[in-house]
């Protein structure tokens, strides 16, 4: 099994203040910050954009920082750990770099033969890291506080808890292509074969409500390969009974949101234009980025917004 065109494009996520979440994210995980924008439905609110390096597929983890939101509490119905690969032989280098930066983590533990680790961003997000041998040959950034050898690769898998997760499966294999691969107790993997974005874990659990808030995860993104893979999509969702958006251009991709069997918000995102081609290399994560309808107001937008540095 290798579907490296299938898996996940993005998971976004509603954080806190927006310079503590980039320090983090760039500064002790040694991702970088490739794009800086807006909240097209709410240009008052950032929309950063945390990447390997070179923004590849299934590595961009994004945020809408809400300063002022109360703290999210995960439940069930929702996606609720981001988990990253890491390549093998660097899981030493971050028990070590943990310790020095004075985070908190469990582990190592073993989760469906894989060495994990896992702690938290400073708005209680669950996180992890997860080795992977495939990752080795995944590029990390170059320009990263963390050395290359050792850095984050992209995303190993995100974790959804959910009370029934029957329906959520039959979604991910019968639109997003992936397989259901194993079984741990109350978890269900499934995966594309992708080293980089290409795993998702359903966990059965019981009832729980859960709070939208600071370090909750607003939706879970996956790939479509195109414009005419991405309609199609669409339209197999609209046959198993659910109700997608239309088509919403996003600029560095084209989006559809629906709410799944589970409860969780999903995202079906092309592949393109990408980074790369609203920004030059040189502006991206430094020049606040605005679509075409928004630039007529950007003094305004950038009062409103507070600085955030790299």
């Amino acid at each position: 099994m290798n579907r490296s065109d299938k898996g996940i494009h993005h998971i976004t996520v509603l954080g806190g203040d927006g310079q503590r979440t980039t320090d983090f994210y760039v500064k002790t995980l040694g991702l970088r910050l490739i794009l800086k924008t807006v909240n097209q439905d709410d240009p008052g609110t950032y929309h950063l954009f945390f990447v390997n390096g070179t923004g590849q597929l299934g590595s961009s983890l994004t945020f809408f920082p809400w300063p002022m939101a109360s703290q999210g509490k995960p439940g069930s119905g929702q996606a609720t750990v981001v988990s990253f690969a890491v390549p093998s032989g660097s899981l030493e280098y971050w028990v070590e770099r943990f310790g020095a930066e004075g985070v908190d983590f469990e582990g190592p533990f073993q989760r469906f033969g894989k060495q994990v680790i896992a702690f938290q961003d400073p708005d209680r997000l669950d996180l992890e890291l997860v080795v992977d041998e495939r990752a080795d040959s995944v590029p990390a950034w170059k320009e990263s506080t963390v050395p290359e050898k050792f850095g984050i690769r992209g995303f190993w898998s995100t974790t959804m808890k959910l009370v029934e997760t029957k329906a959520t499966g039959q979604l991910l294999t019968g639109v997003f292509g992936f397989e259901k691969t194993a079984e741990e107790g109350r978890q269900t993997l499934y995966q594309t074969g992708n080293a980089v974005g290409g795993a998702v874990i359903l966990e059965k659990v019981e009832p729980r409500t859960g709070v939208t808030g600071r370090g909750t995860i607003h939706h879970v993104a996956f790939r479509a390969r195109d414009d005419e893979e991405h309609q199609h999509m669409r339209s197999e969702v609209l046959k198993l009974g659910l109700y997608p958006t239309e088509v919403i251009d996003r600029h560095v991709f084209k989006a559809v949101y629906f709410g799944s069997p589970g409860g969780v918000l999903f995202e079906i995102s092309t592949d393109g234009p990408g980074y790369k081609v609203v920004q030059k290399e040189e502006e991206l994560g430094k020049v606040l980025f605005l679509p075409s309808w928004l630039e007529s107001r950007r003094e305004m937008i950038e009062k409103r917004l507070p600085e955030i540095s790299v």
